[in-house]
């Protein structure tokens, strides 16, 4: 009998000690379980994505340095981590992303990375060289096939057009591989946990050979781990599943056909995407050294929602929410702040900008209230960046943004204004989203008041302003904008799909001239397959 334990752990980046506790912890709760290797994920030392740290001699060093201390530390279990190598041989990178395996300080076996992704959000290769073999291990009387992340996605089953020329699993099953081992840190987007679930599934299923599967969770900057550490059988039913958004200790028996531990996965794409940004707010906030943030509150949905997830990320103690009111804010959006906070249970203040507006209004003959156009509805929005900008100063709280993936998009938002902050929490959730899981949010009573989630959306910026004045439906929106930036079609082909072709060709034009904002907006967290971002590296100065 084989007992393995996935050591689903939280890293953070550089923290080579506080890693290394975390194994430490994780390993020692896995000798007592009964197991005799413990797995944690890719590069679980160092944390990932270390990025540009990898250029440091230092870190190298220092991830080095982690690695002997807890060879040292951990004995009577075998442990299996990611960490990085250095390459000695000639090549165009001197590191490898590499797996170690080793029992009671001997180095036991070796493995790096072959597949080097650089699509998205990846950039792997511009740091690591890619492993040359696939070769399995004999530990414990069983042949380990042992992977690292990419290594796997590479199915022919799975994927009808591949990336890669080899295939490190086929590699390793051809030659005898009796258990495969993958160590990942995989990003989460909406529908990737069962997409894995099925990549993972066919894998096993195909080789006839049981697969333990440990991944990364957590927020690391914009990017979101889910964790959902996985265990299959040799003929692809799902034997074992770790929780979801959360650290965990997953003890797995591969070769015992009896039911395992499967934590539930979320319920529907609201309660995912949902503990994902949950996640993603505690751990940006508190990784980066905050205690408290602040929100400013307009009576719309997309600050409601924020304020719900910073209220369940942080404590709503943590959390203080501003209503800066203007003589264009109705007296319902009043009414619907206060109710919030008062659910959520966070502190509330009310700041009246009319007289800063006046102010400004006042400063330069330029400035016109009776043609009141974009200037003057942008400088509403950069007065009340500033409060918040000035209130984060004075308290140490760091200032969320509100602004949804859709407004983004198309940049129906204020640089230096509700662009300010040091987090864009729902800034790639779409509204037609947004509006679904604040419904969630609701499901077992009223967090965020009805009203806010019925009404139609305005920025309040001018008289009788709606969203819809100057945007399309939010529903033919946010289609043509899932068609152009994350399915990559071209105008034609969304105009093919039924939408205007003066609607599509409006959208696709705001798109592009709005990539400037876009580069300076606080960074966000990543739920769809495309974000922008470090995913999405597109020129500002550009004709197409």
């Amino acid at each position: 009998m084989v007992r393995i334990a996935a050591g689903q752990i939280n890293p953070i980046i550089g923290d080579f000690e506080g890693n290394c506790r975390k194994m430490e912890a994780a390993a020692a709760k896995a000798r007592e379980a009964g197991c005799r290797l413990v797995v944690f994920p890719e590069l679980a030392v160092s944390g990932y994505p270390p990025r540009d740290l990898l250029e440091r001699r230092s870190f190298i060093a220092d991830n080095l340095d982690a690695v002997e201390r807890l060879m040292e530390r951990v004995q009577g279990i075998a442990v299996l981590l990611g960490y990085v190598e250095r390459n000695g041989e000639p090549g165009e990178n001197n590191l490898y992303n590499a797996a170690l395996l080793f029992e009671d300080g001997r180095v036991l076996h070796k493995v790096r990375k072959r597949l080097l992704p650089t699509y998205d959000v990846f950039d792997e290769r511009r740091y690591f060289e890619p492993g040359s073999e696939s070769l399995p291990v004999m530990w414990n009387g069983v042949r380990l096939g042992i992977t690292i992340c990419e290594d796997m996605w590479n199915d022919k089953e799975v994927f009808s057009s591949r990336k890669y020329r080899v295939d490190p699993v086929a590699d390793l099953c051809e030659k005898g591989a009796e258990l495969l081992i993958n160590i990942s840190a995989s990003p989460f987007n909406a529908g990737k946990p069962a997409f894995r679930e099925t990549l993972i599934s066919s894998v096993a299923r195909r080789y006839k050979v049981p697969v333990c599967y440990v991944n990364q969770v957590g927020g690391n900057d914009h990017l979101l781990f889910d964790g959902a550490s996985l265990g299959f059988h040799n003929d692809g039913t799902l034997a074992a599943r770790a929780a979801s958004f959360e650290e965990d200790l997953l003890v797995f028996e591969p070769m015992e056909k009896s039911p395992q531990r499967i934590a539930e996965a979320p319920s529907c794409v609201e309660d995912e995407v949902y503990r994902a940004l949950v996640m993603g707010t505690r751990d940006y906030v508190t990784k980066c050294g905050f205690k408290k943030v602040v929100i400013g509150l307009s009576g719309g949905i997309d600050s409601a929602l924020t304020a719900a997830v910073a209220a369940d990320a942080l404590g709503a103690e943590n959390v203080s929410a501003i209503f800066m009111p203007s003589e264009y804010t109705s007296s319902d959006n009043d009414e619907d702040t206060r109710a919030l906070a008062e659910n959520l249970g966070m502190a509330y203040q009310v700041v009246p900008i009319a007289p800063m507006f006046d102010a400004f209004l006042g400063a330069s003959d330029v400035f016109c209230r009776e043609e009141h156009g974009v200037t003057e509805q942008n400088i509403q929005a950069r007065v009340r960046g500033t409060l918040l900008m000035a209130l984060s100063n004075k308290t140490g709280a760091l200032v969320l943004t509100t602004g949804n993936k859709s407004e983004l998009a198309v940049g129906y938002c204020t640089l230096y204004g509700d662009m300010n902050g040091g987090l864009a929490v729902i800034s790639d959730v779409p509204k037609t989203l947004v509006w679904d899981i604040s419904r969630h949010v609701n499901r077992h009573g009223e967090v965020i008041p009805q009203r806010i989630i019925d009404k139609v959306p305005s920025a309040e910026l001018r008289p009788d302003q709606s969203d819809q004045d100057e945007l399309p439906p939010y529903e033919v929106l946010d289609a043509i904008l899932h068609a152009y930036v994350e399915e990559v079609k071209a105008p034609a082909e969304i105009e093919a799909m039924g939408y205007d072709p003066g609607m599509v060709a409006d959208v696709v034009r705001r798109v592009e001239i709005n990539e400037y904002k876009r580069q300076q907006a606080a960074p966000g967290l990543r739920v769809t397959a495309k974000a922008f971002g470090s995913g999405r590296r597109y020129p500002i100065a550009k004709r197409i």
